[in-house]
């Protein structure tokens, strides 16, 4: 499965609710960013880096991760999201599936998501992705994406949308089955817990 995946690692939001990058949080002093990416490397050897900053965030890299740069979209001067990256992202992507990974996810295991990977084979040709669910919805910044989505995806933003969750309502979307075992269905809740604020900093500081 590693030679047919490939990771997008997302890193162009604006960190406004936290008030700092998030992606240069250190955290057991490594950068949130670099270890995403040292995750993403346990589980494929093609991860691609998506951002709009690449001078800010080159020298954080394994020097495996390739950069691809963000560019803004004609007549657009608001951020448009990480819809819009994935989509860019999605484009040099060589693979059938992509893993898709926000950069902030602190608790992020590599273990966790191989044993993900392993759904993917069961999975029947018309379902576009493989995601956790949570209350709110689907959380697709932790979550595995057939490649040939993508025009499906353009087609989408060209008629102006950025929600996530209002894409895969159009799409089928299996849901990542969690471990039966207590233990480790709980670790992979907590995976899916990000960086937003600075009181989810300051718990991740204290855990």
């Amino acid at each position: 499965m590693a030679d047919s995946l490939a990771a997008i690692v997302l890193a162009g939001g604006q960190s406004s609710r936290l008030g700092q990058d998030k992606a240069l949080i250190l955290v057991q002093g490594m950068a949130l960013l670099r270890r995403t990416c040292e995750v993403a490397l346990a589980c494929t050897s093609q991860v691609y880096v998506v951002t709009p900053r690449p001078e800010i965030y080159q020298p954080l890299l394994p020097p495996q991760c390739q950069l691809v740069l963000e560019q803004p979209l004609s007549n657009e001067l608001q951020p448009h999201g990480p819809l819009v990256g994935f989509a860019q992202g999605l484009g040099v992507i060589p693979t059938k599936w992509v893993l898709l990974l926000a950069c902030d996810l602190p608790y992020l295991q590599a273990d966790l998501l191989q044993h993900w990977m392993q759904q993917l084979d069961a999975l029947e040709p018309a379902i576009a992705a493989l995601l956790p669910r949570h209350e709110q919805g689907w959380e697709p910044l932790c979550g595995f994406y057939r490649a040939n989505c993508l025009p499906r995806l353009n087609a989408f933003i060209q008629q102006g949308g950025r929600s996530f969750q209002h894409w895969l309502a159009q799409e089928v979307v299996q849901e990542i089955v969690f471990s039966p075992t207590k233990s480790t269905r709980l670790r992979e809740q907590q995976m899916l817990f990000n960086c937003n604020t600075p009181t989810d900093l300051e718990e991740i500081m204290n855990s």
